[in-house]
């Protein structure tokens, strides 16, 4: 038997473009409403449903205001309200589905094209009304429950296959759990399988025991720790991992000659690097080849006034590189030498197999150091999904289809501001490899830093509370009619609350995010599920 609705109020006016208006009812509560919260208009012929952007306090007679009754006063406060006193409530329709009896027994939930009559009853949405929008898990492996809507029990789900389409992103201000909700998407692609994912663990977060957010002793266990074998911990600091203690799958070493010059552009800044030097390295380059680095930084230093004349550069320049550059000598996962092992191709082996890589930077977490690496790595991988991708388009078999990757990037902006994205592989990728089946997770708390081309491209966002107008403009890039949106990302909660767009939900959602704790964990591991779910598909289909 479906729960009768609670009713907060009627439409009075509005527009398809700027959103629609409703009175209050007087009997509720005007603080139980709060923008983000998710309700059902009841129209004549269809039922829209729509999100909370704004409040505000109207009067019939500005005149009662000069005048307000006093705290003690509360029959003379009742008496104006909801009559000459009473709360308006802007809406934001997102969807809309024709009525029961003007549709079939499976309704088509389409976009907005029209608007409610005057005096159409609002209504709190129901947990049919969240399934009916967002799916559920016990459909498919292609929904992933992410959270709840403000006030509400039933879960909000991911549809992972149209996420995994495009690039995405999750943005936050420092401390609002960027982290914490990567954790949680990064666990429904790897729990659903519906991508290979490549992990570039910065500070080492995701791939075995973690701080929980909030820090204090308490841990939060990997997604190692969750998939076993699905899981492949690759480490640049072995060392590292011993201490904590974390057995790798693979130490990565990469050799000085698989350094190109692209991957030293986006260290322009962290380096200091002027356009300058940079161009004394393609000088480098076109003399020394695929030797470039490692012959500049063999040098002696006394001796590289001889080199820039040897090579026809300039001599401060060359000398400016030769500085900036000798720091990656600190770095202990370079060689000299050719390793044994190829870490790319090892890397491409493992996600061939359906496996899942988190690459731990250990105490090599500084930001040299990640923006070099995951340049060096993604660029190499890039050409190898191109030529994977090519083979299956001239063969046409589906066992030579690439499997969806899935990189997730942190401090995105370094590598995708508007100078970086138009010369370094992961703006090739954000703008053109969906037909390659490779798309980026960009983590990031500045998105204004990120180049606006790239950010249009983002399929779906997950946005948890910012503060800067420069960040809430930037996020809500290429968003139609975003001006209620600004308001809900205003008023978004510092901690487990996020406001998702795009490609992975049908409208946008403010949502609480599910708990990453034992209940996650179990199930996260619980295979049974899996079962239930192939029977019945098994069933449907018979």
């Amino acid at each position: 038997m479906t729960k009768k609705r609670k009713r907060i109020g009627a439409i009075t006016k509005g527009s398809l473009v700027e959103g629609l208006e409703m009175k209050h009812d007087s009997c509720q509560s005007i603080e139980e409403i709060k923008a983000g919260k998710f309700v059902v208009i009841d129209g004549e012929k269809n039922q829209f449903f729509s999100m909370i952007t704004d409040m505000r306090l109207d009067s019939t007679n500005p005149e009662i205001l000069i005048n307000p009754p006093s705290e003690g006063n509360g029959i003379m406060r009742e008496i104006l309200s909801g009559t000459n006193t009473y709360a308006t409530v802007c809406l934001k329709p997102m969807l809309m589905v024709a009525n029961k009896e003007d549709r079939d027994e499976k309704p088509e939930i389409s976009p907005v094209k029209s608007i409610p009559a005057h005096f159409s009853g609002v209504f709190e949405a129901q947990d049919e009304d969240v399934n009916r929008i967002f799916g559920e898990e016990s459909l498919g492996k292609k929904y992933f429950n992410i959270g709840t809507p403000l006030d509400m029990n039933s879960p909000v789900c991911l549809n992972l296959e149209r996420f995994v389409e495009r690039s995405n992103g999750i943005f936050g201000k420092t401390g609002t759990g960027k982290t914490f909700l990567t954790r949680l998407v990064l666990s429904g692609l790897v729990r659903n399988s519906q991508a290979a994912n490549l992990i570039f663990d910065m500070h080492s977060e995701y791939g075995y025991r973690a701080i929980k957010e909030g820090g204090g002793e308490s841990f939060v266990k990997g997604l190692k720790q969750l998939f076993g074998d699905k899981v492949a911990i690759f480490t640049l600091d072995p060392e590292s991992s011993k201490e904590r203690p974390v057995q790798p799958d693979f130490v990565v070493k990469i050799p000085y000659n698989q350094i190109k010059v692209e991957d030293v552009l986006p260290l322009e800044e962290v380096l200091n690097l002027n356009q300058t030097a940079l161009e004394s390295a393609y000088i480098i380059r076109n003399r020394f080849d695929r030797e470039w680095l490692r012959t500049l930084l063999d040098q002696e230093y006394a001796d590289l006034v001889d080199f820039s004349e040897e090579i026809g550069a300039n001599a401060s320049s060359i000398s400016a590189l030769y500085r900036k550059l000798k720091r990656l000598e600190d770095f202990d996962f370079l060689t000299k030498q050719q390793p044994q092992v190829d870490a790319v191709k090892k890397i491409m082996e493992y996600l061939d197999r359906g496996m899942h890589i988190v690459l731990e930077f250990g105490r090599q977490s500084n930001l040299l150091c990640y923006l070099l690496v995951a340049n060096i790595l993604t660029r190499r991988i890039h050409k190898d999904y191109i030529r994977k991708t090519e083979k299956y388009l001239s063969t046409q078999k589906p066992e030579d289809k690439p499997k969806q990757l899935v990189i997730t990037i942190e401090e995105a902006h370094k590598f995708l501001n508007p100078t970086a994205a138009k010369q370094t592989i992961f703006g090739v990728i954000a703008r053109e490899m969906r037909k390659y089946h490779v798309s980026l997770l960009v983590v990031d708390q500045r998105p204004s830093g990120i180049d606006d081309e790239v950010l249009s491209q983002i399929g779906t966002r997950i946005v948890a509370q910012l503060n800067d107008e420069k960040d809430i403009q930037a996020v809500l890039t290429g968003v139609s009619n975003t001006s209620g949106l600004r308001s809900v990302l205003a008023s978004l909660d510092s901690k487990q609350q996020a406001l998702i767009i795009g490609h992975a939900v049908p409208m946008p959602i403010v949502i609480k995010s599910r708990d990453y704790d034992e209940k996650f964990y179990k199930a996260m591991m619980d295979q049974d599920s899996d079962r239930k779910v192939d029977i019945n598909k098994i069933i449907s289909r018979w």
